[in-house]
């Protein structure tokens, strides 16, 4: 047997308690693409499908020994960051992540809801643009935070690839800016993915209406993280998440009363 063989992947963010959404769909979806999922837990999250309604940030101490321990131990092929929620925490997965070595990384950068909301106070966001995304292999936004990563209003098609092409010049190496979900008569929901190799190109897939839709933006970035860890090429890594997700939503399971998590397991073995 070779020692550490098996691709490993490491998500950093919040636990979640009922499962939709934070660490654990990243779990559900790197289990479900076959990889071997490790946690830095950066805070709890007490919630249901009705909202979140405690939460409590981790020591950095702790967050310090979690990733020690990980590099002491295991090999880490590509890892990611979900909702970091304030500045010295990103300082410190920043200052981690700069001493361990795991391979690409995956910035979810959870700053504003796909409903527009925003999440993180105004200093923790500028912390995250200014630290965290230039690490960026990958950057995923929704369209809300594409336009506040970008400092501008997208209208169109063309304003979409300008604000992608902003991000890049940030330090992001890959950007899929996700399209919106605002619509109440949108048939499919198109993402601009642009390439490090400055290749550009959107993807398609159908809109599904429905409520079981948490952990959407999780999932695509996990499932990323997923694939660059066995080694799948940056195009088709992309292109896989964006497929994976779509099944994930459009197969829903009745978890909950109210905002249900996406079926990781419908997509579970697709040959994608």
């Amino acid at each position: 047997m070779v020692v550490n063989s098996y691709p490993q992947a490491l998500t950093i963010a919040g636990s979640d308690s009922d499962g939709s959404a934070g660490m654990q769909a990243d779990l559900h979806t790197f289990f479900a693409r076959q990889v071997y999922g490790a946690s830095v837990i950066t805070a709890c999250v007490a919630g249901n499908s009705y909202g979140i309604h405690a939460s409590v940030p981790m020591p950095t101490d702790f967050i310090d020994q979690e990733f020690a321990d990980l590099a002491a131990d295991y090999h880490i092929r590509a890892a990611k960051t979900g909702m970091l929620a304030d500045s010295e925490l990103i300082n410190d997965v920043v200052k981690n992540y700069h001493q361990a070595d795991f391979g690409p990384l995956v910035v979810d950068p959870v700053i504003m809801t796909k409903h527009g909301n925003q999440l993180l106070e105004e200093s923790a966001f500028n912390t995250l643009r200014t630290t965290l995304l230039p690490l960026a292999t990958v950057l995923t936004p929704n369209f809300y935070e594409s336009e506040k990563i970008a400092e501008m209003n997208i209208t169109s098609a063309d304003d979409m690839v300008k604000a992608a092409h902003k991000m890049q010049q940030m330090g992001a190496k890959n950007i899929i800016a996700k399209g919106s979900h605002a619509k109440t008569d949108q048939t499919e929901v198109r993402d601009f993915v642009l390439l490090e190799s400055g290749e550009e190109f959107w993807l398609s897939e159908p809109y599904h209406q429905t409520d079981r839709v948490n952990g959407t933006g999780d999932s695509l970035s996990a499932c990323i993280t997923a694939e660059l860890a066995k080694g799948t090429p940056m195009k088709r890594a992309i292109e896989i998440a964006k497929q994976f997700v779509n099944t994930a939503i459009g197969s829903p399971i009745e978890v909950g009363h109210k905002f249900g998590p996406v079926n990781h397991w419908a997509a579970q073995n697709r040959d994608y």
